[in-house]
């Protein structure tokens, strides 16, 4: 059922905004899916490092129960970092931290893998106007996640 929505939410990142809405003023928000702009720093599943050819966009979904996740992509395969969006909590220097509970795979526009995996994402708000960085890290019993990303302090895109 996750699946379902979050392959649903990625559809609305391909698909066109039909209308214009103000920001919203709290990051990650409601639901619905944002993209934004900027530099992937790291991408790397267990020894494959995907950093050089990691997309300058990264996504994050929130789904109707609350799941937070950011989506790296690379060579048009996606990472997402998924979490309980009530899990977030205030971290060092303004910023905030996701408690992580897996790690999501897919291809092209669809989620199609899950996986059980503990860790956190660490973010600032991109509505502030200025770049922050978005940092996850996550273990599953067989492999380590990482991803980083770097905005370029433009206003998130509604999708």
């Amino acid at each position: 059922m996750r699946t379902a929505r979050l392959a649903l939410a990625l559809t609305l990142i391909a698909a066109p905004a039909f209308a214009a809405s103000p920001a919203p003023q709290t990051f990650p928000g409601g639901p619905g899916a944002i993209v934004l702009a900027g530099k992937c720093t790291k991408l790397v599943v267990g020894k494959l490092d995907a950093s050089k050819n990691c997309k300058a966009e990264l996504a994050s979904v929130t789904a109707p129960n609350g799941t937070v996740t950011f989506i790296f992509t690379s060579e048009g395969k996606m990472l997402g970092f998924a979490g309980d969006g009530k899990t977030i909590k205030p971290a060092a220097n303004g910023n905030v931290r996701l408690s992580l509970n897996q790690v999501v795979s897919g291809a092209g526009k669809t989620m199609t893998g899950e996986v059980k995996a503990a860790g956190t994402c660490t973010f600032g708000n991109p509505y502030a106007g200025k770049a922050i960085f978005i940092e996850c890290s996550a273990e599953s019993k067989d492999s380590k996640f990482t991803g980083s990303f770097r905005t370029v302090g433009d206003q998130p895109s509604k999708k």
